[in-house]
């Protein structure tokens, strides 16, 4: 910038016709070279709403950085803005559609609305166990449904554990008669309040962000999540009874900008899909590390795990799956899920 200023101020103070035609032919041609810099060159933006600076899908996209980076040769990284520093979820979605943000890290629930086929890995009780969601969602039925958010304007890159969601509240809800009348904040989708509606309880839509608070002030009764949000969104602090139902293991997913990638060479491309790839590994470490580390830090803090009666709430989600898995392609999905050993 200096060199440029002087550059500047020569051609003001200069009367030689000749030297002001070099001045002006160099100016163009720095001018070129950092437009050529910054199309070849790219700092991606991600975005995430958890707070920790450790937590698995924030350290899972930096992660991803290094090895793009190293890929690249040091032409593109990633920098992660953690914390909502972004927006919400919902917000980070409508950021990327419009290509205002390259990447953002999401639950499936609010692509729900967007991309039909994330309602299958969200639908109750789908997955059996961690090793079936991670079998199910690397193979073929996972890579559909990542490819099926390219018409909706999102490149689906990977998808990351979230654990199994369960319930937690003042009180303990053993069977799903103890959730009716509950106010149970849930993610914005119309899957997910029909899920909780479906248990009896008062489904009510509200961003991650302010779900500490609703539980503080009694705006909520009570919401659902994995261990390691109820440990490091604080959500501890408000409730103490975390009950185990674990009637979803939707997970997170990565998503970039359709209109960014398509503006990137193949090779480039390559690179972002192998990176992100090569992330979920990393993550899947990091989260079974969280979860075994969160669960000692909300039992340290008083908490209380119960253990509850899962038929009596599976029992309730039939109407869910009629309502949602309407199409050929979903219950053929479902189905391959469900067949997965």
């Amino acid at each position: 910038r200096d060199c440029v200023f002087l550059t500047v101020f020569h051609l003001h103070t200069s009367s030689n016709l000749g030297d002001i035609m070099k001045i002006k032919a160099l100016i163009s041609a720095l001018a070129m070279a950092g437009l050529s810099f910054a199309a070849n060159a790219v700092e991606f933006r991600s975005a995430d709403t958890h707070n920790a600076d450790d937590y698995p899908t924030v350290v899972a996209v930096k992660h991803m950085s290094e090895v793009l980076e190293k890929m690249s040769n040091g032409k593109h990284k990633i920098k992660v803005f953690n914390k909502a520093a972004l927006g919400q979820e919902k917000e980070t979605i409508d950021q990327v559609k419009i290509g205002a943000l390259d990447f953002t890290r999401v639950n499936v629930g609010p692509m729900n609305g967007i991309c039909p086929l994330t309602q299958v890995p969200t639908m109750p009780f789908l997955f059996s166990s961690v090793n079936h969601t991670r079998k199910s969602l690397d193979g073929a039925a996972g890579e559909e449904i990542l490819k099926s958010c390219e018409a909706f304007g999102f490149v689906g890159l990977a998808f990351y554990d979230s654990g199994a969601r369960s319930i937690y509240a003042k009180k303990p809800i053993k069977t799903v008669a103890d959730a009716k009348g509950l106010k149970i904040r849930v993610q914005q989708s119309d899957l997910w309040v029909a899920l909780v509606s479906a248990m009896g309880a008062n489904a009510t839509p509200m961003p991650y962000g302010e779900v500490y608070t609703g539980l503080k002030t009694g705006l909520i009764d009570a919401a659902e999540n994995n261990i390691p949000s109820f440990d490091t969104a604080k959500h501890v602090e408000a409730v103490k009874v975390y009950s185990r139902t674990e009637h979803s293991m939707a997970p997170e997913m990565l998503v970039m900008s359709k209109i960014v990638w398509d503006k990137l060479p193949k090779a480039d491309q390559d690179m972002i899909r192998a990176a992100a790839k090569e992330s979920v590994a990393f993550q899947r470490k990091k989260w079974d590390e969280q979860e075994a580390k969160s669960l000692a830090n909300v039992k340290a803090a008083g908490a209380e795990i119960v253990e509850v009666d899962k038929r009596s709430f599976q029992a309730v989600m039939g109407p869910v799956y009629d309502k949602f898995m309407t199409t050929p392609d979903m219950k053929r999905l479902v189905k391959s899920i469900q067949d997965t050993k």
